[in-house]
């Protein structure tokens, strides 16, 4: 393959890799929240830096340096994300149910999104293994390799950007016409990132040994 090849392949798995069940259920419960599909696009973005810098960081570091993630590490680094995704299903059906009580519809303000990039700079943390390791079985050099990182990054980025958008216009368009379904779609997008997450606890920390007696 040529070096352009390798790196349109690069950003077109960061595309596919946005699409993966817990980057979903994250960034469906940060785009619940907003108020606006521009504020909604601000999340995936924000989204999409943390995880394209982190991978860049540490991915690019452990190529470098020609170290291997420990399988203990990945595994709890993985785990740490379902935790993440409880706790964030957790506040949005706290914020539904704060909704309910007030009768109206809330919404987050318009600052940067710190949340959203810290939560896609976890998920960064979480896949660098794997992407590394990907990288240092085919590609020929340092210099391909980080720029593998980089545009597979770059899709992610991307990617998530535009699917916040998908997920968040159908919750937009009820949340002004039909509130009570706004409502109860809002808790669905919770509990299911709330049940995801409580699935990667118990798959990677009990059945797969990371916790001490598992």
């Amino acid at each position: 393959m040529t070096t352009l090849s390798i790196l349109a392949l690069g950003l077109l798995l960061g595309m596919k890799h946005a699409t993966e069940a817990d980057h979903l259920a994250a960034v469906a419960t940060l785009a619940a929240r907003q108020a606006s599909l521009v504020q909604t696009l601000r999340q995936g973005a924000a989204w999409g830096v943390g995880h394209t810098l982190t991978l860049m960081l540490f991915g690019g570091a452990v190529f470098v340096l020609g170290h291997s993630i420990s399988p203990s590490t990945e595994r709890a680094l993985e785990t740490a994300v379902g935790v993440m995704l409880v706790l964030l299903g957790a506040d949005l059906l706290r914020r539904v149910l704060q909704e309910r009580a007030a009768r109206a519809p809330g919404g987050a303000t318009a600052a940067w999104p710190v949340r959203a990039l810290a939560v896609g700079a976890m998920h960064g943390l979480a896949g660098s293994a794997a992407l590394v390791m990907l990288s240092l079985q085919g590609l020929p050099s340092v210099a391909l390799g980080l720029g593998y990182i980089a545009v597979f990054g770059v899709g992610s980025l991307l990617g998530m950007a535009a699917l916040s958008v998908v997920i968040a216009m159908p919750l937009r368009l009820s949340a002004t016409r039909l509130v009570g379904l706004h409502r109860s779609a809002t808790a669905l997008v919770g509990a299911f990132s709330i049940g995801l997450g409580l699935y990667l606890v118990v798959q990677i920390g009990y059945l797969r040994g990371l916790f001490p007696g598992a």
